[in-house]
């Protein structure tokens, strides 16, 4: 029972939800209709009916009608927009960044918003005209209709602030490197997913998972609990982010030669959730491959935006610089799966996904180059020796492309200048491609 509540994956449940666009107006329809019905609790009251001021059912038959009529027109506008923000952000940007925008708070909560009120003008609008309401829940219901009117409006004169922006390079640019920046701090505070440190290269029987797809999220605490019951131990070898099939194995049961050969593997395949899209939640890696893609779109001769390929070279320095901070006491999670091994995110890789396709793609726009140089030089600089000889080993990388795709010598003297200080990284003794983690 544990693990089927377990807080990573009430989270990642709650995540899920949080994308569904029908979600937060279902739940404000349900609230508008409560409201118009709590207002029958006035009349029950004697000593209300006498004090309170009395409305006419006609002047609050009149103000409703004006709502129901005016929520449906801006609900049906808000969508259009919204859609056509989609459209432009999976055209400008990535498709793959559509997940981010859909669950834009702003946006859900403008619709929740017009939705609801218009719920709630039609039901309380049918309910005065029953003559369902007496003089005091008439006057609550007037002022409740008010307070609707005060949100609607707020709601619309910020939603129309927040919807010149949603779907914008620059707006979708920065969800990414948000929601990227918090998959990032939950991966160093919990390297090996609150699991012991991987030892030594995979051993024990392999666990296939029975479909295709890519690792969306692992229940450690599932894991941990069949482990624990089953007396064995569990080396992860999917991350979240791995795309598993036939002959590609999820993960290794080591066990004592008395456990039985054909031990039943179903909870340890149940705990690896499989999608078909990579998700960003727990996975660090997709979140650094978005922002590539909208890099690398930028520089495609279509577009030739080199501006918008300088500022995700700006965001990759602040989210590995992000990374390579140290871990407060305060955020640290200690392992508690002492029964799993998880293997750590490799630099190497991440490099990999942030920095080859803008290397590739803007090897000969010079001042793509040069940002790209001096990104890795601030890199190479932090005290980490992972990340400073793959700074190094990317920065030589992407000199030879550079000097490959530049004609002018002079531009190609610039970027050779800002590579220089990768040669020393080269050439150090402590440097070596094999020492990075596979």
């Amino acid at each position: 029972m544990a693990a089927l509540i377990s807080g990573d994956r009430l989270r990642f449940v709650l995540s899920r939800l949080r994308e569904r666009l029908w979600l937060k107006p279902f739940v404000v329809c349900l609230l508008s209709i409560a409201c118009v019905f709590a207002a029958k609790i006035a009349d029950s009251n004697a000593l209300l009916i006498q004090v309170l001021p009395s409305i006419t059912a006609k002047s609050l038959d009149t103000l409703l009608s004006i709502m129901a009529s005016s929520m449906l027109v801006i609900a049906t506008f808000s969508v259009t927009s919204m859609v056509s923000a989609y459209s432009s952000a999976a055209n400008t940007a990535t498709p793959r960044s559509f997940t981010l925008i859909i669950a834009d708070d702003a946006s859900q909560n403008a619709l929740s918003t017009f939705v609801g009120a218009f719920i709630f003008s039609i039901v309380a609008l049918t309910a005065v005209k029953n003559g369902y309401f007496e003089r005091a829940g008439l006057l609550l219901l007037f002022c409740l209709t008010a307070v609707v009117f005060s949100i609607v409006i707020i709601t619309f004169v910020r939603w129309v602030d927040s919807i010149a922006r949603l779907g914008r390079m620059g707006s979708t640019i920065n969800k990414v490197e948000a929601a990227t920046a918090k998959a990032l701090k939950r991966r160093r505070d919990a390297p090996t997913l609150q699991g012991g440190r991987m030892q030594s290269p995979a051993r024990g029987q392999p666990v296939f998972a029975v479909n295709t797809g890519y690792v969306q999220h692992i229940d450690m605490a599932m894991l941990q609990k069949w482990a624990e019951e089953a007396q064995v131990g569990v080396v992860v070898a999917a991350l979240p982010g791995t795309l598993v099939g036939p002959g590609r194995p999820v993960a290794y049961v080591s066990s004592s030669p008395d456990h039985p050969d054909d031990m039943d593997f179903t909870c340890v395949i149940d705990a690896f959730h499989l999608g078909v899209d990579r998700l960003f939640d727990d996975d660090p890696r997709f979140g650094l491959v978005v922002l590539s893609e909208i890099a690398g779109r930028a520089l495609s001769p279509a577009v030739n935006d080199p501006g918008t390929a300088i500022a995700i070279v700006g965001a990759f320095l602040r989210l590995f610089t992000q990374w390579s901070e140290p871990v407060t006491k305060g955020s640290q999670q200690s392992p508690k799966y002492e029964r799993i091994e998880v293997p750590e995110i490799s630099i190497q890789d991440m490099f990999d996904d942030a920095f080859t396709a803008i290397a590739r793609d803007g090897a000969g726009v010079v001042e793509v180059s040069v940002r790209l140089q001096k990104a890795l030089h601030s890199l190479a600089t932090i005290d980490d020796l992972e990340m400073r000889n793959a700074a190094g080993y990317h920065a030589q990388l992407a000199l030879k492309r550079a000097r490959l795709a530049l004609n002018v010598e002079e531009d190609i003297a610039v970027v050779q200048a800002a590579a220089q200080f990768s040669q020393d990284i080269v050439s150090s003794k402590n440097y070596s491609p094999l020492n990075y983690k596979q």
